[in-house]
């Protein structure tokens, strides 16, 4: 391969006009609202950071081919097993799990660390130490590239593999942690992300170290908890409109000169979105925990059983681990697995709950009153709108 790099050169963050800077306002205003919302230690709150975090990890592992259901995702944060995911995508989950874990706690540091190579392995070593094959936490040998695949037409050669450690440096350069650069924290995650994907400098896993990069970025500014900052849910979701816009910035090989915009709106909109996303849900969670409340109430149960009836309300599998960890989540108490058996006894007796299997196999899951409450809750949800933010305001989108 013939590199057109010379040195002192990563794609270089867009000039921004007034419709990013528009949409950046917007977002900046909905982030405001989402923090409000969640700052609070409102007892549903660890409900909706377990079951965001988790969509984080199932969307940046879906694009991979690491396919699995929310309920095995779940099983794998909270270490129980898989029902259906096979053995290679569970321990792909755990190794981003821990990945993403690791981010939340740096979040949570008053005096972060800054980004650097160290840190960028020590995060690859987490996420791929199962295959040691992969050569987990170390750069790749030498050259790689990207074969199309079915239901995607990217086809890209990365920099030659002795540029990898300059073309590094350079990226960890722009997101030191005294930088004055005036770069809007979402525009310097989007082009950290953007660059290590290019560079592509693993054997490995890069697109989900791009990912996790782009989140461990916002989760340093401490705008929002790093699950309600990510948008990995979101380009899960929507990976051929993903990976279409890597290949029109990209254009099949290691070309910074190129005009990083197209992706840089690309990443806007996903923020847009899942933040009104967020919102919704954050207003959902609320509507189910206040319903659940004047039903335990009503039949005089616990009212420790929220939590656990909330995440069966909503299909969630439920066992008796499960409804333990998730009373320690809401109101901070750890029961023992007796009095988790006579709590679960006692919901399928009030019928909210229906047993399913026997002994350590039980499961349980929802009586027609929670259908019924959780369909009502989402019966009143809005039209699904993925309306461009660009567009909408009279502008074209790239």
């Amino acid at each position: 391969m013939v590199s057109n790099y010379h040195g002192g050169m990563i794609y270089a963050s867009p000039q921004l006009g007034e419709p990013e800077m528009r949409v950046i306002d917007e977002l900046d205003q909905m982030r405001s609202e989402l923090r409000h919302n969640v700052r609070d230690r409102r007892r549903w709150l660890g409900s909706l950071r377990r079951l965001t975090f988790a969509r984080n990890v199932q969307g940046s592992n879906s694009i991979e081919g690491y396919d699995a259901s929310l309920d095995d995702v779940l099983a794998a944060v909270d270490d129980e097993e898989t029902l259906e995911a096979g053995e290679e995508t569970r321990l792909a989950l755990r190794g981003y799990r821990d990945a993403l874990t690791y981010v939340m706690q740096i979040a949570r540091d008053p005096d972060p660390p800054s980004i650097d190579e160290s840190l960028l392995k020590s995060l690859h070593f987490m996420m791929i130490r199962h295959d040691l094959s992969k050569n987990p936490g170390q750069w790749r040998p030498g050259a790689i590239w990207v074969e199309p695949e079915e239901d995607h037409e990217l086809v890209y050669e990365a920099p030659d593999r002795e540029l990898v450690p300059q073309l590094i440096g350079e990226l960890v350069s722009t997101l030191d942690t005294t930088s004055d650069t005036d770069d809007h924290a979402v525009l310097r995650a989007a082009m950290a992300h953007l660059n290590l994907v290019m560079i592509h400098p693993f054997s490995d896993g890069n697109g989900r170290m791009a990912r996790c990069l782009q989140t461990l970025v916002l989760a340093r500014e401490q705008i929002l908890a790093p699950e309600f900052s990510s948008i990995e849910e979101y380009l899960g979701r929507n990976t051929t409109a993903y990976y279409a816009v890597l290949a029109a910035v990209g254009q099949g090989a290691w070309n910074p000169g190129n005009d990083a915009l197209p992706w840089v709106r690309y990443c806007l909109t996903a923020h847009h979105r899942q933040a009104r996303t967020l919102l919704r849900r954050v207003e959902e969670t609320e509507q189910l925990w206040t319903g659940l409340e004047d039903l335990v109430r009503a039949r005089g149960l616990p009212s420790r059983s929220i939590g656990p009836l909330a995440d069966a309300a909503r299909g969630l599998r439920l066992g008796n681990a499960t409804y333990r960890r998730l009373v320690a989540q809401s109101d901070g108490d750890e029961i023992a697995e007796l009095t988790a058996t006579r709590d679960l006894k006692r919901l399928v007796d009030a019928d909210l709950l229906a047993a399913v299997g026997e002994r350590r196999g039980r499961t349980y899951t929802p009586s027609r009153d929670l259908r019924m409450l959780w369909a009502t809750i989402r019966a009143s949800r809005p039209k699904r709108s993925d309306n461009d933010p660009f567009v909408d305001s009279g502008t074209s989108s790239s």
